[in-house]
């Protein structure tokens, strides 16, 4: 007569290891074998197969997953995911954070996303919360959060050795790398508020859309920008197919790309899209995608093609501000190139500020982040892989900061426009910095002021001139001109065979329209 078993408590990672078997065929009576424990415990893993996967993507696998034998998540899973990204996104950049900050940052991000409950950052939750994500002690003590240089000079030496047993050409190498963009990011005092910063009117300035871009080692083929919203169908969408969107949207109510939406982005567009670029150079369509370890990716194992071609492999942990191509200065101006581009639609457009900030559609910001990805170059991307292909980099020795050189155009471009004259290079350069939360509500701000002070009675045009400058023959009004093009690019989103540069052509001749109506009415006062 066979004993009584003893118990077994697996890990995370063996109960990912029983629900891999099972997709490969083999049956429970021989996984309960292979790791002793009852049939019914390999039904209730398999049953509870897409908990086990969300709970592993959702941790770095430094939290020791290959330990862990409980799931418990944390109380506030929104506000966990929001930390874990800012805390990530501080070791990128380098900045220490000390546990205090951490508590700061934890109770202004529960406040801001209107969270109900009584949540405290006690000593007790930030010890938690270096658990779930295998955050090292030196971090919460205010040390520099500075890469792991063995860990990235001996991925790097490995990788390298990959793509020789491999036969793989930086053309087939890819990097992808998401981040946030609070598409209404105009200053607060250009909004021309009068009301206290805690109405919902200023809170909705916030809103944010998640921003993926991912491009080859070489620069020459970036796909469409990922972005996600949480909606799935944004009222600003109204009558718009979305699969004429020059971007991928996908839509979850969570801060950060659910392991679900990257799948279905890894799937529906990444693979298709690397396979054709593939096949039109020539190439064999094998491909590699890196990735850091964020906190929503499926596992390794989970992300390769159909013929098992084209696949994921993932960095070390901690050397993201290293080696993380799309770390390196790439995401940070395709921010820059968006505020630029936004202060450029505002002095096109703008009349009053804060109806230019209400009538700022997520489609209007959308479009404006697809232009700015377009106008990264090539040579930005390929500098940004010099430390996994050292060499590869064309003019290395020319490093001219795509940022510097935008913040000085601008900056002449305002100079020279009427009212514009005092900003300075300085200013545009601290609202173009992405990473500076306190500086990016000046540069606009001090536009408006000018503005509202622009135009004196004694300046204004006599009616009788107004009525010289129009046309009495066939006159059409800008409003509706304005009617007309917006009626037409409507057309235009809802048809499947129309190019994206007719649909910029018509946003831009709206864009003209706008300014010409705006003109017109500050002639009238």
């Amino acid at each position: 007569m066979l004993g009584k078993r003893k118990r077994v408590v697996l890990t995370i990672k063996d109960k990912l290891d029983i629900i891999k078997k099972l997709e490969e065929g083999n049956s429970f009576k021989k996984l309960s074998v292979v790791y002793g424990i009852g049939e019914s415990t390999v039904r209730d893993i398999k049953k509870n197969k897409e908990r086990i996967i969300n709970y592993a993507n959702s941790s770095d696998p430094t939290s020791g997953v290959s330990k862990r034998k409980s799931m418990k998540s944390s109380t506030y899973e929104e506000l966990d995911r929001v930390m874990i990204e800012w805390f990530n996104q501080q070791k990128t950049d380098g900045v220490p954070v000390s546990g205090t900050i951490c508590a700061k940052q934890a109770k202004f991000f529960f406040d801001a996303l209107g969270m109900e409950g009584d949540f405290n950052a006690s000593s007790g939750w930030l010890t938690r919360f270096k658990q779930r994500h295998g955050i090292p002690k030196a971090a919460g003590k205010g040390a520099k959060l500075k890469g792991d240089e063995t860990a990235a000079s001996e991925f790097c030496g490995n990788f390298q050795e990959f793509m020789e047993r491999e036969s793989l050409l930086p053309e087939q190498i890819y990097g992808a790398d998401q981040t946030g963009l609070f598409w209404k990011c105009l200053p607060p005092r250009a909004l021309a508020f009068d009301t206290d910063q805690n109405t919902s009117e200023y809170r909705s300035s916030r809103e944010r859309i998640i921003v993926m871009c991912c491009a080859n080692a070489t620069g020459l083929h970036k796909l469409n920008l990922c972005v996600v919203g949480k909606a799935k169908r944004p009222r600003a969408f109204k009558g718009t197919d979305l699969s004429n969107l020059p971007v991928a949207y996908f839509s979850q109510k969570s801060a950060w790309i659910e392991q679900s939406v990257f799948r279905q982005w890894f799937e529906k567009c990444f693979v298709p899209q690397v396979q054709k670029h593939l096949k039109s150079k020539g190439l064999r369509e094998k491909a590699v995608l890196l990735l850091d370890f964020p906190s929503a990716h499926p596992t390794q194992d989970l992300l390769s093609s159909d013929d098992g071609r084209i696949i994921v492999k993932y960095l070390p942990p901690n050397v993201a501000s290293l080696i993380q191509p799309m770390s390196q200065g790439v995401l940070t101006t395709v921010k820059r190139y968006y505020r630029a581009g936004l202060i450029q639609k505002y002095m096109d457009e703008a009349n009053d500020p804060k109806m230019f900030w209400k009538n700022l559609t997520v489609l209007d910001a959308i479009y404006e982040a697809s232009r700015a990805w377009n106008m990264i170059r090539s040579n930005t991307i390929t500098r940004a892989w010099k430390k996994l292909f050292p060499g590869h980099e064309e003019n290395s020795s020319v490093n001219i900061g795509e940022g510097a050189i935008l913040a000085a155009n601008l900056a002449t471009v305002l100079q020279n426009t009427e009212d514009c004259e005092h900003v300075d290079i300085e200013n545009i350069e601290q609202w173009l910095d992405p990473r500076s939360s306190d500086s990016n509500c000046q540069v606009l701000a001090d536009i408006v002021d000018a503005k509202s002070q622009a135009m004196p009675a004694e300046q204004k045009p006599s009616r009788k001139t107004r009525k010289a400058e129009l046309n009495p023959d066939k006159h059409i009004s800008h409003k509706a001109a304005l009617e007309w093009t917006e009626n037409l690019l409507d057309y235009l989103e809802q048809q499947d065979d129309m190019l994206l540069s007719d649909k910029l052509v018509l946003r831009r001749l709206r864009t003209i329209i706008r300014r010409k109506q705006r003109i017109q009415n500050k002639n009238h006062l």
